[in-house]
Order: C-alpha cells, then structure tokens, then sequence
C-alpha cells in the first residue's frame, strides 16, 4: 500500500491556468519528492483520484507521464509500481549529478546577486539548526540550497534539467544524512561552495560542487549496501 502523502487532505488547485493534468502530474512528482511513494509502492489510478479529489481522466494523464519518465512501471494486476533504480542507474545519476551542480555552481559565482548569496547563507544556517534527527528537514533544506544555486545561475534550461533530475533522485529512498557523520560534513562543503560563489571564483565553485556530489554518491553507496 503506498503512502498517503502529507497533503493528502487537499485538492488540486484549478487557478493559474495550469492545466488540470498537468497539476496531478506535479503533484505525483512533489510526492515522490517528499518520500510520500517509495520504491515498489503502488500507485492506482482510482486511489490517487480520490485523494486528489479529480477525475480519473487527468490522473491517467500524469500516470501515463510518469509512465514515459520511467518513473513508475506496469505492475501484477492493476496499477503501477513506483520504480527502484538498479546499481548502474544510480551511477549515471550521481555522474549526471555532479556535471550539473558543477555548472550551477560556475555559473551562480557569475551571476548570483547579494541577496542570493545571503539567501544560501540563510539556507545553511537553517539546515545546522535543524536537528541530527530530523533527516527529512534536512534532506528539505539541502534541496532548497541547491536549487537556489540552480536558480542564480540564471539559466532556465539547467534549472528544467536539475528539477527532473531531483525527481529522480526522490526514488532513490532514504537521504543520506542518515549515515553517521554526513550533515557535519555537508555543512562544511555547502559553505565552501557559497564562499566561492561570493568571491567568483567560478572555477573553485565547480570544483567544490562537484567533490560535494562525489561524497553525496559515497554515502549513496553506503546506504545501498545496506538494502
């Protein structure tokens, strides 16, 4: 049985003019990203209307979307599986990764404002008051840093490409700040990374992002071994 996602009380929002199907799909995507559906639950068209509140209609639509992603995979019977990547996936994940995050990185020492970098700098603080424990909080806030990096790199095409990557990332499972030692070491990485963004050192910002990925996938790593 697949987990009800937090906002499972509410309804799609029908206002902005984004087209109904479209809202389902995001909606499944964010649920993905907040750990709401792991790898191997299920999702059937009949339960997700329901608890979005919608026709079935637009949630084949999103199905059928997360279907041609690759996201989910026909299951026994109806409805589908939500999809675990196998060992080689997540390595062309992490590679892809750390090429993107690099760029971002580069590219935001070029183009970040002031009120951007205090903004990652805020992001940090954030993520060192929240608690060891709460590895969900943190996993948040880390996702929130890298995207506001994305973001002032002030290209929309990376921006597109670093979100469907992150949706990706959500079916991988628990974050790796479950494993011992991990935030402390994120930390230090994270502001190596906004000071070399603040002083423009594109070059060092890469490099940095980069090594930070490279010890995001060695934690990865650690927690596959473990399945």
């Amino acid at each position: 049985m697949a987990r009800r996602p937090a906002n499972s009380g509410g309804t799609i929002a029908r206002g902005g003019g984004v087209a109904l199907g479209e809202a389902v799909f995001r909606s499944l995507c964010e649920a993905l990203q907040a750990g709401s559906y792991r790898a191997g639950d299920r999702l059937r068209e009949e339960e997700v209307a329901q608890r979005l509140k919608v026709s079935r209609t637009p949630v084949r639509e999103a199905l059928g979307r997360l279907a041609a992603r690759g996201f989910v995979a026909p299951a026994g019977g109806r409805g589908l599986i939500v999809r675990n990547l196998d060992i080689s996936e997540v390595l062309e994940l992490y590679a892809m990764r750390e090429i993107m995050e690099g760029a971002a990185a580069r590219l935001a020492a070029e183009h970040a404002s002031a009120p951007e970098i205090d903004a990652l700098r805020d992001i940090e603080q954030a993520f060192v008051e929240a608690s060891a424990a709460d590895a969900a909080e943190m996993a948040r806030l880390n996702r929130a840093f890298h995207e506001a990096i994305c973001r002032a790199a002030r290209n929309r095409y990376l921006d597109n490409a670093s979100r469907e990557l992150q949706d990706w990332i959500a079916l991988l499972g628990p974050t790796t700040f479950t494993v011992a030692g991990r935030p402390t070491t994120s930390h230090g990485e994270h502001r190596k990374i906004i000071d070399a963004i603040a002083a423009r050192s594109g070059d060092k910002a890469e490099q940095l992002a980069r090594a930070h990925i490279r010890e995001a996938l060695r934690c990865r790593l650690k927690l596959l071994q473990k399945q």
